[in-house]
């Protein structure tokens, strides 16, 4: 299949919300607003856009600006992170806004963000500094580049599972201790720090563009601020599905598989979240190479299945408990 630059073979279910009115904010960092109940309580930050082109988090933000939430308890910040490459954004090309220099989510260690380094990411990740200081617990919404089902990150800490557990969903925790190549904004300070209070959970609510990650996004947001009882308790109820949710499972992520070959093809059927049986079986061929199961019960973590790159992670492997 070729596909062209920035572009997707999925359907963009999603349009961007126009975020404009929130520009200004109050908190003197813009697009940062917060709102303080004038009661002792925890500062809690919902953020999105962390890649400009995952929507879900977007929309969850803007309807919550537009029902006029306010905390009961405590301060509630609502941010929007990368806004330069999030207004970028063409339907026609949807993966070409993901950042506009670099990653957003790989540059949050004090050397980074106190080093000479420039970049459009770093430029808004300096500004945002301060206000994630401040911030005791954090969730950061974001969404996957090829059809997968929600998981929430939790970071390898017993606090950020713990946190998880609270909140309910998605099925899937997924305790891994970030990407090689940079730290993401969910491990920052205190959130990573095992002796802090703080923590944060990155969730992952499926593919892009795809209406599913909007409810997804949707009910994390209120589970969480229920978990944290920082808004209404009956509002957050009227919010929240009635379904119960499935029993959640951990994954505690083990290692990364790094592509050699541009003819890095998964086995037939395998998919995000699939789960490899028996420690051998086969996962994928890298080129000629085969690449085996490394334990029973592996699951794959947001495998890359269309144009999997030399030298980049073709997929995740983690270890049911």
């Amino acid at each position: 299949m070729t596909i062209k630059p920035g572009a997707s073979p999925y359907m963009v279910e999603l349009a961007p919300p126009d975020i404009s009115a929130y520009r200004r904010g109050n908190s003197g960092i813009e697009y940062v607003t917060t709102f303080d109940s004038g009661k002792a309580g925890p500062h809690v930050m919902v953020n999105a856009i962390t890649h400009g082109n995952e929507l879900c988090g977007a929309i969850a933000v803007d309807r919550m600006f537009k029902m006029n939430l306010r905390p009961t308890r405590g301060k509630l910040s609502l941010a929007f992170a990368n806004v330069a490459a999030f207004h970028s954004f063409n339907p026609a090309l949807p993966h070409a806004s993901r950042f506009v220099d670099e990653d957003f989510n790989r540059v949050w260690t004090p050397a980074t963000l106190d080093g000479p380094r420039q970049s459009a990411e770093l430029t808004r990740a300096r500004a945002m500094r301060p206000m994630i200081d401040q911030v005791d617990f954090l969730l950061d919404i974001h969404s996957m580049h090829d059809p997968h089902g929600p998981v929430m990150i939790s970071g390898p800490l017993d606090k950020g599972i713990a946190l998880s557990r609270q909140v309910g969903v998605p099925e899937f925790i997924v305790a891994d201790k970030g990407h090689a190549n940079g730290t993401r904004m969910r491990d920052y300070g205190g959130f990573g720090d095992p002796a802090s209070h703080k923590a944060a959970l990155l969730v992952e609510c499926g593919q892009h563009w795809e209406r599913a990650s909007e409810d997804l996004a949707w009910q994390t947001v209120w589970r969480f601020l229920r978990t944290l009882d920082v808004v209404d308790a009956a509002l957050a109820e009227s919010e929240i599905d009635s379904i119960l949710p499935a029993a959640q499972k951990i994954v505690r992520v083990t290692e990364a598989v790094i592509a050699s070959d541009s003819n890095f093809k998964f086995s037939d059927g395998l998919h995000g979240l699939s789960i490899v049986p028996k420690r051998g079986d086969l996962i994928a061929h890298d080129g000629d190479k085969p690449v085996p199961a490394p334990y029973d019960n592996c699951v794959l973590i947001m495998p890359t299945l269309i144009h999997v790159k030399p030298g980049l992670t073709a997929v995740r492997l983690g270890r049911l408990e």
